[in-house]
């Protein structure tokens, strides 16, 4: 498959119109077209690229001969729109959360399937470089064994969400990166979780996770702090590893009483503070890597690198937590 792949995206808000900014940049990508309810938002985005505006989704899927669409409506959409543009043929690119139940994920993929189509879904700290350096490091034995994963994702509430919480919208990120990282499977879960200035859903999450291989998950995630953090620990044997998301950034303090024979240096030094390694990393725009990723799928016809059955993970651990935070109970899965 030689030519240029013919992209749109429907759904144009602050997620979509980086979309189009990453597809009309793209070398073997040509941004046909734009489509969003808000006709005047689709429009100044359509300007800037010398692209079609479309006020119906629908209308753009019929007109326009498209080989892939991001969709990047709002969650309770996705289902809608995801099984329209798969009955037209198009490969799909849906925004995380795949969807807003297991049920509407798992009807995705099987439109997906049906239809023919690649299904790829945007976790898109899946591509940070810091976040890729930390799983080589970890894969490489760096660590040594893994005892803690603690993710805080905090910032200001973002209007733009009305129809999913902090769980959903925040947490789908760090359940998808620690089962990657750890290797394992959450087996169990437990929330608390509060509605403090959302009218609908929950805007803080204070959650632990259980992996089958021992490892615990901590997570802390909210939409009522003044700043912006996005960062991930990693507790191990020989230090912990330390990413802040934003900057690309990735340290290693290392404990300088290690010894392969924990339980001995445990039981006579602990643990003590060695050394801080900062790891180079090249910088790039994740959304760019996760976009190149999916249209390198499609052009290879192999699987996209995050898939409808990691998608539908993420949203069934949400679930769970939402569940959990409701009823103030550790879920065993």
């Amino acid at each position: 498959m030689s030519k240029l792949l013919r992209a749109a995206v429907i759904g144009v808000g602050s997620m979509g119109r980086n979309h189009a900014r990453v597809y009309a940049e793209m070398e073997d990508v040509q941004l046909i077209a734009v489509a969003d309810v808000d006709q005047a938002a689709a429009v100044r985005v359509a300007n800037i690229y010398g692209v079609r505006a479309y006020a119906d989704y629908r209308m753009m899927l019929e007109a326009e001969p498209l080989d892939l669409v991001t969709i990047a409506v709002p969650t309770r959409l996705h289902r809608e729109v995801a099984e329209e543009a798969a009955a037209h043929g198009v490969h799909l690119f849906v925004e995380k959360p795949l969807a807003g139940s297991v049920e509407d994920a798992q009807a995705i993929i099987d439109a997906a399937r049906a239809a023919g189509v690649k299904l790829g879904v945007g976790h898109i700290e899946r591509f940070n470089p810091a976040i890729l350096q930390l799983k080589v490091e970890l894969d490489a034995g760096r660590l040594g064994r893994m005892f803690q994963l603690h993710a805080r994702r905090v910032g200001p509430f973002p209007p733009r969400v009305e129809d999913v919480g902090v769980v959903f919208d925040l947490a789908t990120h760090e359940l998808n990166i620690m089962e990657y990282l750890a290797n394992a499977r959450v087996v169990s879960l437990y929330a608390e979780t509060e509605r403090e200035i959302h009218e609908q859903h929950e805007d803080l999450l204070s959650g632990v996770i259980k992996f089958d291989n021992g490892v615990v998950g901590v997570l802390d995630i909210n939409w009522l702090t003044p700043t912006k953090i996005r960062e991930l620990s990693v507790i191990g044997e020989r230090g912990m590893f330390r990413v802040n998301y934003l900057t690309q950034e990735l340290y290693l303090h290392e404990n300088s009483f290690f010894s392969e024979n924990w339980e001995s240096a445990v039981a006579l030094m602990g643990v003590s503070e060695g050394r801080t390694i900062k790891y180079e990393i090249k910088r790039k725009e994740p959304l760019k890597a996760e976009l190149e990723s999916f249209v390198e799928a499609i052009r290879q016809d192999k699987p996209p690198a995050i898939g409808g059955e990691e998608g539908l993970r993420a949203v069934f651990l949400a679930q769970k937590l939402v569940e959990s935070g409701l009823r103030h109970e550790v879920v065993h899965l």
